[in-house]
């Protein structure tokens, strides 16, 4: 592959130590602009004993610094409306409101200046080239444009110069129509969607290998960078999968992946600083090739509410290496998150490795799957059940959920008992898969 086929060439394959050597001035000044204009963060910092910029120090001295967390920013937005103490830009330098989406708790606002919005752009583009998709594409998206983060998507797009055939969510109809009308080249959405996509198009007689697609770039929820997962999607449109990541509180696709599909390269570079902890010891975790851990985000340019070792709750694989791209610096995947996992007789367990090993019994099993909780809270009592959805116009196999059950405590360690249900029995979604469901559970 040669540096044209980059987005931008110097910033994606300049070598980490230099990387780091960008960064350190621009961080210092990112924590005199944080004393200067964030309460939030002044505040903070003067009570975990750095009471001046020059105190805080350099990158090397992030360990020793608190970390934020999601419930403290909306602690902060309830006490002090409208967008708590960390808001540090004037109100009428804000161009967008943001929003998170509240499945965790209440809501999180998060402000953006035109500057924000810029480098937000930016970073996605290299993602999304990085995944395949070019200024000449014809791209069908699916996200509205608010009120969550990802909605900036569609200026991304509009950014990247593609020519942009907008749908928006709830209406899979009408993204049909689209999709065999437009022979679009490629799509944003979420592994469940596309599969449900898939599954929709073969209902109205349309065969999704015969649209057009090229590129399916997987963001939003774990999924696309598992084997099984992405082989279906593949298979199901004859076209590439490509995974992208991002955070709302931090940046719209931080993460893309390149063509040798190998993991997600950090493509925030210039504008976050990452860093890799233990999720349990909250120690420093070096970027290694097998290490696993919690990515935690530092902005460096942020100008409306900046966030400084925000943990992100993402419980990450990280791969180094070269690759033919040459792009440099970690790439992750994202196995599941830490505040989805759950703990059955001491082992973690995330939903979306029962998912991995559940997709192994294809094609008898469709691929969705419900984990049901018998009480509230993170540790649950064996056996775990999980319902699991058979294959359209496939029956309960004999042996199947023994099967299943057997090979879920050979390779994750943990009792689960399987109860198939039919086909199309457990809810399809439009963006991202309820995969741990409390509805039964007790207190």
């Amino acid at each position: 592959m040669t540096l044209h086929e980059l987005f931008d060439p110097e910033a994606e394959t300049r070598e980490p130590a230099d990387q780091k050597r960008k960064d350190e001035p621009v961080y210092r000044k990112q924590v005199e602009y944080l004393f200067a204009k964030s309460d939030f963060y002044r505040e903070k910092l003067t009570e975990a004993g750095f009471k001046t910029p020059e105190s805080v120090g350099g990158l090397d001295d992030l360990r020793h610094l608190p970390f934020t967390v999601k419930d403290e920013l909306r602690a902060s937005q309830a006490a002090h409306l409208p967008l708590g103490k960390q808001l540090a830009a004037p109100l009428e330098d804000l161009v967008r409101i943001y929003s998170t989406s509240g499945t965790s708790g209440a809501p999180l606002y998060i402000p953006v200046t035109q500057g924000d919005l810029k480098r937000w752009i930016h970073t996605s583009n290299r993602s999304y080239f990085a995944a395949g998709i070019r200024p000449h594409h014809r791209v069908v998206t699916t996200y509205n444009s608010g009120p969550f983060a990802a909605g900036a998507v569609h200026e991304s797009m509009i950014a990247l110069g593609v020519r942009m055939v907008p749908v928006g969510s709830g209406n899979t109809e009408r993204l049909l129509t689209a999709l065999e009308r437009f022979q679009v080249q490629a799509i944003p959405g979420t592994p469940s969607y596309f599969l449900y996509i898939a599954e929709a198009a073969r209902a109205r007689g349309i065969d999704p290998r015969s649209v057009g697609l090229e590129t399916l770039v997987a963001g939003g929820e774990p999924g696309g960078g598992e084997p099984t997962v992405r082989a279906q999607i593949e298979e199901a449109f004859n076209a590439k999968v490509h995974e992208v990541l991002g955070l709302g509180e931090v940046s719209i696709s931080m993460f893309g992946e390149g063509p040798e599909q190998d993991g997600m390269s950090f493509l925030a570079r210039d504008y976050i600083h990452m860093e890799l902890i233990d999720p349990v010891t909250e120690q420093p975790i070096p970027f290694e090739d097998g290490a696993e851990g919690e990515p935690v985000y530092t902005h460096l340019m942020q100008e409306g509410a900046p966030l400084l070792r925000f943990r992100s709750r993402d419980h990450v694989q990280v791969r180094m290496g070269p690759v033919t791209s040459g792009r440099t610096g970690p790439r992750i995947r994202c196995i599941g998150r830490t505040d989805d996992m759950l703990i059955v007789r001491g082992v973690n367990v995330f939903p979306s490795a029962i998912r991995e090993v559940i997709n192994d019994f294809q094609p008898d099993v469709s691929g969705l799957i419900s984990v049901r909780p018998s009480k509230k809270g993170v540790q649950q009592l064996p056996p775990l059940r999980i319902c699991v959805e058979t294959a359209e116009g496939q029956s309960s196999e004999p042996g199947l959920a023994e099967a299943i059950e057997t090979a879920i405590r050979t390779k994750l360690i943990f009792i689960a008992k399987i109860e198939l249900v039919a086909f199309n029995s457990l809810p399809r979604s439009d963006y991202k898969s309820r995969l741990v469901d409390y509805a039964e559970a007790t207190d």
